[in-house]
């Protein structure tokens, strides 16, 4: 009862707020449209992507305690697993997907390629839990001359974060992966097996696969990518849904931001009965859980936030530009925090990039 009387507060306070406006991505785009933040219909179901990584812990614990499941108030959660963020782009391209927690990269790609249409991000969810991992000798950055270093997938968060970082080191790298140093993509769990083997020099990968790599394969760590970044903030993971799911059904994604944010104070509460619940999850998705020492050392290198941390986005943004795998856009409206704003009660800062008003 508490909940559903402060949904409807919200939702009368918001009356009196300007609705959020999508903004085309490149020039000649259509003009911005309104997005509700009240009204639509309830939806009968959201279904909704995430990865089996600590990385993602917001949604794997969210799932699994029913957080999320709860907060929807009738509305049916069908959740899909998804092993990297290209994968679950294009599920939502497909409209087989409703909202799904991403990578920076993906969700960028996603709102340049539909030219400002097909997503939002909405809010936060981790920061920080990504490395590159490599094969004990390789100490310096010019000792990756002619290795070979995995990536989940090409165009996915670490993949463009592993371009970048071998750009500025001097080594060039093409959109197919080669050159001075060659950059495969290839699923973690595969990742895993070909390092142990020495098929792979190293790899730029997402929590729980780089503490795997260190405490199962021996690997060291040559970059956190935490030390790339200013006070060590980089979003991770954060929750994109899509426009038109958005716009017909607001107070079903309302709900979910709820979920979303009650998900993550839960976790900052007890960290350890998180870690028990994201392992357990885990254990189903992919069959057995983590060690005990890597589900340490992976939840040590991730922090859970509702912030979506979009000045860094805006970076990595930047970064994918480079690369060529992403198309230079004007990314002004790839969020809509209105919902965030209003379940946190206070502001958001979106670097600019939120929908115009």
């Amino acid at each position: 009862m508490l909940r559903r009387l402060r949904t409807s507060l919200l939702a009368l306070s918001a009356l009196a707020l300007t609705a959020g406006c999508a903004t085309s991505a490149s020039a000649g785009g259509p003009a911005p449209s309104a997005l509700p933040t009240t009204g639509g219909t309830a939806a009968a179901e959201l279904r909704l992507g995430y990865f089996a990584n600590v990385t993602h812990t917001t949604a794997v614990y969210g799932d699994a305690a029913g957080v999320l499941a709860d907060e929807l108030d009738g509305t049916a959660l069908r959740t899909q697993v998804f092993t990297a963020g290209p994968s679950a782009v294009e599920a939502l391209f497909a409209g087989s997907l409703d909202a799904a927690y991403l990578g920076p990269n993906p969700a960028v790609n996603a709102f340049v390629k539909s030219q400002g249409e097909a997503v939002r991000i909405i809010a936060g969810a981790t920061s920080g839990g990504a490395s590159l991992v490599v094969r004990p000798g390789i100490t310096e950055p010019e000792q990756l001359a002619g290795s070979r270093i995995a990536t989940p997938q090409t165009g996915g968060t670490q993949d463009i974060a592993l371009r970048h970082y071998l750009s500025e080191q001097g080594f060039a790298v093409d959109a197919t992966g080669a050159g001075d140093v060659t950059v495969l993509a290839q699923e973690n769990a595969t990742t895993l097996t070909a390092f142990q083997a020495g098929d792979v020099d190293g790899a730029w990968v997402p929590e729980p696969w780089a503490s795997r790599l260190v405490l199962e394969a021996g690997g060291t760590v040559l970059v956190d990518e935490r030390d790339l970044w200013p006070g060590g903030e980089f979003v991770t993971t954060h929750l994109v849904v899509r426009t038109d799911y958005l716009r017909e059904h607001p107070e079903t994604v309302r709900q979910l931001v709820e979920g979303s944010v009650e998900s993550n104070r839960q976790i900052t509460t007890d960290p350890e009965k998180a870690k028990q619940v994201v392992n357990a999850a885990l254990a189903d998705l992919a069959g057995k859980p983590l060690a005990p020492a890597v589900l340490d050392r992976a939840f040590a290198q991730v922090r859970t936030t509702d912030d979506p941390l979009a000045t860094s986005l805006a970076t990595s943004a930047q970064h994918a530009f480079a690369t060529g795998l992403v198309q230079e856009a004007d990314l002004t409206g790839i969020y809509d925090l209105s919902l965030l704003r209003e379940v946190l009660g206070r502001d958001v800062d979106d670097a600019q990039l939120g929908a115009r008003r």
